[in-house]
Formats: C-alpha cells, sequence, structure tokens
C-alpha cells in the first residue's frame, strides 16, 4: 500500500510538472520564506528568475504575501543553496535521530513571552504557527507541491494554493505531512499541518477581515533512548547490532517498523494536537484620494485611526501513554510505582483558550503606514482539563505599540509591551524596543534592541499539571528575563555579526527526568554569531557560520562553546542558461558539552552534568542542488562522517547528540519543489 501511495504521488508530481512547465512560467526576486525581506547572504543560485504567463504579451504575475502583523510586503524565497530553507529543522537545532523527533537549539534562546505557556516546546519546530501565516496578494492563481523522499521511507509532503477570488479577497491553502519510521526501534513520527485563511478588503479601502483556521497533530513514538547491551562494547559498535532497529531501548521494545503513515496507533509515544481560529476586524477613518490616468480612476484611501477586534480560540491537547509500561523504568527515572510489572501509564492535559483583543491605531503620517502608535486591552478565557479536575483562569491584560519606519527606509524603530492586571498571570509583563539604520550599500546595517520579561513559569512546573510527577510542590517565583542584542549587516561583503547577551533570575529548569527546580542566582550567557561568504573561485563559495556561547555563573544552562556550520560549493549554471545549481560539502561541528538529557513523559529536555557529549568528527554531508525553470531538485548525502571499515566497511560511526540518542548513519535524500500559475 505504502509503495502504491509513493508512486501515486510521484505520478501527481510529475503531472503537475509538466503542467507548469506549459505554463513557461518564471521567477524573480522571490527570496526569504517568512519575512527575511530577502537579504541572504552568499545566495545568488536561484535568485535570477521571474514569475510570467507564457503568453509573453500579457502581464506578468505579482504575487506578495503579509504577516499578520507586520505592514511590509514580502516575497516568496526560490534559493536553492541552503537546504535547510525547504526542511522543517533548522541549521542551528539537533533533534534525536529522527525527523520529527524532539528537537532544541544549540543556541541559548529563553522565552521572553509573558502570559500563560503550557511548557511543551519540543515539537515546535514541526508547527504552523500563527506568526508564519501568509497572506497572500496575488493577480493569478498560484500552487505549490513539493514531495520529499528520504532513507527508510522517510517521507515529507507539501502543498499550497493561493488565489484571488476577488481583487481585494485572497484566500490560501497549505497541508503538510512529515511521516517518518526512523533507524532505531520506537522512533516513529507522523505529523499533520493544515491552514486555511484568507483577508478580504473592501473596494473603499476602510474594512479588513482576516480570518485562520490552523491545525496540528503531532505524533511521535519515544524509546526512552539506547541501551548499551556491554560495558566493554557500546551497543552502536556492536557488528550484531549493524541494523539499528534491533539494538535495545528503555521503551517501545514492542513496536514493530511500518512505513505506513496512514496507520495512526500508538503504544508508546507522546501525541500533541493544536487548533486555533482566528478572526480579526479592522476599520478605518481618514482620507479619500484617487489617481487619474487617461483611462482609469485609481481609488486611494489614507487611513488616519484604525479600529481592531481579534477573537482567538485556541486547543491544546497533549499526552503521554505507554501501553506496555515498564514498572522498573518508571519507578528508577519518575518515581512512580505501576500496579504491575507491565501497565498503562497515561499522562494528558488539555487546555482551551479564547481572547478578545481591541485595539485603536493612530497614523500620524496618513501616507506612511509604517508609523503608527497602537493600545489595546485583551481579555482572556482560560480552561485547563487536568487529572486533578478543571482549573479556569481569566486574564486582563494592556499592550501598547509604536513603530515608525521612515519613507527613505534608512530608520526603522519598534517598540511594544504588555502588562497583565489581573488573573493567573497577573504581574507578567514583557517590553522590546529595537532600533535599526541603514546607513548605506557602503556601510550597511546596524541593528540595537533590547527586551525584558517577567513571566509566571510555564504551567509544567504547576503541581496541578497532568505531567507533575513530584511529591511535593514547588514554591516558584516570578522569571525575569532581560535581553540585549545588536546586530551588522553588510550586504557588500556577505558579512553579518550578531550579539546576545541575557541576564536571567529566577530562571525554571527540570533535572533528573522530572524534578522541578529554579535557579534564584543572577547569570550571565553570552551569545556571538558570526556569518560571512568567501568568494575562492568565479563561482565557488565558502559560507561560514560561527557561534560562540560563554556561560557566567553559576548557571544551570548546558550549550556548547563553539559550534560551526560550513558550507563549501559551486553555485552558478555551468553554462546553462536555464540551469541553477549550487553542490558542494556540508559541515556541521559541535564543540563537546553535557548536552541536555530528555525526559520521554514529559516531552521535554532536561539539565544534567554527568555525561559529556564528545564527536570526533563533525556531522558531513554531500548535496546536489538544482533548478530547471520551475521546478527545484535537492539531492544529499548525509553523515557521510559516520563511514568506518571496523568489522567490514559500513556507516557505523554515529555521533551522538544527547545521552542515550545517536544520530543515523548514512541517510540519502531527495526532494522535488516547483511552483506553477494557472
Amino acid at each position: 500500500m505504502a509503495s502504491l501511495i509513493k508512486y501515486f504521488a510521484l505520478l501527481c508530481l510529475v503531472f503537475a510538472y509538466t503542467h507548469g512547465l506549459s505554463q513557461d512560467d518564471r521567477m524573480r526576486g522571490i527570496k526569504n520564506r517568512f519575512g527575511q525581506m530577502g537579504r541572504s547572504m552568499g545566495n545568488n543560485a536561484g535568485t535570477n528568475d521571474s514569475l510570467k504567463h507564457r503568453n509573453k504579451f500579457e502581464d506578468s504575475i505579482t504575487l506578495t504575501f503579509r504577516l499578520l502583523d507586520s505592514t511590509h510586503p514580502f516575497t516568496l524565497d526560490t534559493s536553492i543553496a541552503d537546504f535547510t530553507r525547504r526542511f522543517p529543522i533548522p541549521a542551528t537545532h539537533i533533534f534525536l535521530g529522527n525527523t520529527g523527533t524532539a528537537a532544541r537549539s544549540l543556541l541559548f534562546s529563553p522565552t521572553l513571552q509573558a502570559g500563560f505557556d503550557a511548557g511543551f516546546h519540543s515539537f515546535d519546530i514541526y508547527r504552523l504557527k500563527m506568526d508564519q501565516v501568509r497572506f497572500f496578494q496575488t493577480t493569478r492563481p498560484y500552487s505549490e507541491i513539493n514531495y520529499f523522499l528520504g532513507s527508510r521511507t522517510e517521507q515529507l509532503i507539501e502543498l499550497l494554493h493561493t488565489q484571488n477570488i476577488k481583487p481585494h479577497w485572497n484566500f490560501s491553502f497549505q497541508y503538510r505531512l512529515i511521516n517518518s519510521p526512523g533507524f532505531y526501534k520506537s522512533q516513529k513520527t507522523n505529523h499533520n499541518n493544515y491552514l486555511l485563511n484568507s483577508r478580504y478588503q473592501s473596494k473603499n479601502q476602510r474594512y479588513t477581515n482576516y480570518f485562520v483556521l490552523l491545525g496540528n497533530k503531532l505524533m511521535s513514538d519515544e524509546n526512552g533512548g539506547i541501551i548499551d547491551t556491554s560495558s566493554q562494547v557500546r551497543a552502536l559498535d556492536n557488528p550484531d547490532f549493524d541494523d539499528r532497529f534491533i539494538i535495545p531501548t528503555y521503551l517501545g521494545q514492542q513496536q514493530s517498523f511500518s512505513t505506513n503513515f496512514f496507520n495512526g496507533s500508538q503504544t508508546t509515544g507522546n501525541t500533541s494536537s493544536f487548533f486555533t481560529a482566528l478572526v480579526r476586524q479592522q476599520y478605518d477613518f481618514g482620507r479619500k484620494d484617487s489617481i487619474v490616468t487617461d483611462s482609469t480612476v485609481i481609488p486611494l484611501f489614507f487611513p488616519r485611526l484604525r479600529f481592531e477586534h481579534t477573537f482567538t480560540l485556541d486547543k491544546q491537547q497533549y499526552l503521554f501513554k505507554d501501553f506496555f509500561a515498564d514498572s522498573v523504568y518508571y519507578k528508577t527515572n519518575y518515581d512512580t510505582t505501576l500496579r504491575f510489572s507491565k501497565d498503562t501509564l497515561l499522562a494528558q492535559e488539555n487546555w482551551q483558550t479564547v481572547n478578545n483583543d481591541f485595539s485603536i491605531y493612530q497614523f500620524p503620517d496618513a501616507k506612511n503606514l509604517h508609523q503608527y502608535i497602537k493600545l489595546g486591552v485583551q481579555f482572556q478565557f482560560i480552561r485547563g482539563d487536568l487529572p486533578s479536575g478543571r482549573e479556569t483562569f481569566i486574564n486582563t491584560a494592556g499592550h501598547a505599540a509604536y513603530r515608525n519606519k521612515s519613507k527613505n527606509k534608512r530608520w526603522d524603530v519598534a517598540a511594544n509591551g504588555q502588562l497583565f492586571f489581573t488573573g493567573f498571570n497577573a504581574g507578567d509583563y514583557d517590553a522590546h524596543i529595537s532600533i535599526e539604520n541603514f546607513a548605506g550599500k557602503k556601510a550597511g546595517y546596524i541593528k540595537l534592541g533590547f527586551e525584558n520579561t517577567s513571566r509566571t513559569p510555564s504551567f509544567l512546573y504547576d503541581n496541578r499539571s497532568g505531567f507533575y510527577f513530584q511529591k511535593t510542590a514547588s514554591v516558584l517565583k516570578k522569571e525575569n528575563n532581560t535581553h540585549l542584542f545588536a546586530s551588522y549587516f553588510l550586504p557588500a561583503f556577505k558579512f553579518r555579526l550578531t550579539g546576545h547577551y541575557y541576564l536571567l533570575t529566577n530562571y525554571t529548569f527540570l533535572e533528573k527526568f522530572f524534578r522541578v527546580n529554579q535557579s534564584s542566582s543572577l547569570f550571565n550567557v553570552l551569545q556571538i554569531a558570526l556569518n560571512k561568504t568567501f568568494k575562492i573561485g568565479k563561482k565557488w563559495n565558502w559560507h561560514t557560520d560561527i557561534y560562540f556561547q560563554q556561560v557566567i555563573g553559576n548557571a544551570p544552562v548546558n550549550v556548547p562553546t563553539l559550534f560551526s556550520r560550513n558550507r563549501f560549493a559551486y553555485e552558478g549554471n555551468l553554462g546553462f542558461k536555464n540551469l541553477s545549481i549550487a553542490m558542494g560539502l556540508e559541515a556541521r561541528y559541535r564543540m563537546g558539552y553535557n548536552a541536555d538529557q530528555y525526559s520521554p513523559v514529559l516531552g521535554n529536555f532536561f539539565y544534567q552534568t554527568s555525561q559529556k557529549v564528545r564527536n570526533p568528527l563533525p556531522d558531513i554531508s554531500a548535496y546536489v542542488h538544482f533548478r530547471i525553470k520551475l521546478i527545484k531538485f535537492y539531492i544529499r548525502a548525509e553523515n557521510l562522517n559516520t563511514a568506518r571499515v571496523t568489522d567490514g566497511f559500513g556507516f557505523t560511526n554515529n555521533n551522538f547528540i544527547a545521552p542515550g540518542y545517536a544520530l543515523p548513519g548514512l541517510q540519502i535524500r531527495t526532494g522535488v519543489y516547483w511552483s506553477f500559475v494557472n
């Protein structure tokens, strides 16, 4: 059945590609998927294309999008040099060895948002989130069909369609499937994401309506890590375990290998579901105007005052289940006694949030919508269905924002903040301010910023949580996090330098699988990033990203002091007019450090100091990415560093990313991505 599905999907892709080529559409100036403004560094492959209809006498397609809280239009990304722009796992993240499993950033990034937080974020990178929703404006229907296939039948399918029903009314649909059985036992993942959204504006341009339906269902089996079967030889080094699926694991021993992504059954693992419905309505007061040409009259409207109401319904469900729970494992790691040696363990909680937000905007300059003052109030009703019963919280909050991007685009000032007046999160606040200056093509961009947050610790650390295993409740204070940042970007030299400085008190964290702790002492974290592209030939480039991190003080934080990513690549067209190609080697290196361990039941990483993760070699990949007109191909051989000749040649020298969790051996990944215009 799985084979038939794959062949059918490939047939659909071939058909769509043929259809797209028949339109002779081309792509130009489509960069950076989510608001990067097209300032990618050292990426010349795949950026010199346009989006046109096959009839050269007809108008070109105009395709832009806005984010929900953005005033600036952005364009899509068609670059092919960096695969992580297409792949759901960012380059700076590590994951538990299989696409779709729990992941975390190697770069220190504490939560800087006030308000209620359930506390489950290890699968966030696989979710479609509200701040990523794109509201398109297009003159023609536009579609994307993407298919990705990896070793062990790893699959990723993405669909996107958007079109304007009327000149001022657009709708979009997006779907994504991530399914991967994994190399190790009880590691299968099956994630489904969907998004339906629209933006409508009245003819007189006074009324605007945003509508969003967004859903995510994430399923990940859990194995608790690899069991070393011998004190003399690691399981990964034992030739009897060349097939990694037969290596013993702490959980999920009863699991069998399956490639059927229609099979939603799960015996040991985490399931989380998210649903969000949003309706935003805006009405503007201002001045009407028009542009009169020889043949048409183009109506214009310049707002001075805007009233906005946003209604949001948000549902979150978290569940861990083990139908064949090992009583010894859970007694040892979670201090939980089961009735039988093989029993059922369930941990779950459900949340529903209804949010009403009322805001007023004032535009000092009617002809500059990038300059405004915003004031608003928020009423939030939160209901949690927990093992101890139902909990209800009512929050009230106020918020304000100021934005001023000058007409000459040299200055950009953004400031915003919110304060919770009453409710579960009373006293929480966050404040942000940033200033960016464009000093010219030779001097580049300079940005400075400051953030401060006081927040109630995530509900995961509350003794009412369905995932709280401590016998006694911890008394926790509000966390206070301060973040100073600066960046300098010089496009002419393809150079970026970024610095972050964090000061934290009452930092809340997990230790020993489930224990909640809070660091009351002040500690600091310094983080410096250098991104540079070096020309090493006419069409050969060296892209380097170097990250340095230093923890100052007695802090419960584990980060590698040095992390680097380097790509040595040819980026050109090999003399063919319709071909763009990027091919080369990629290496990622993590300095040895006490990597956080992972708690399967809580679905979170936790602080530990007993095991240091060292890897003698970086993760090495070879790749060929190319585009022929509308279609983009990705061919990659990853984890080449695992090759060795001990007990015969094989890719068995696996790198570890957390205690008990290793990356797989050689992985071959291929992807087909394309767009077409109807």
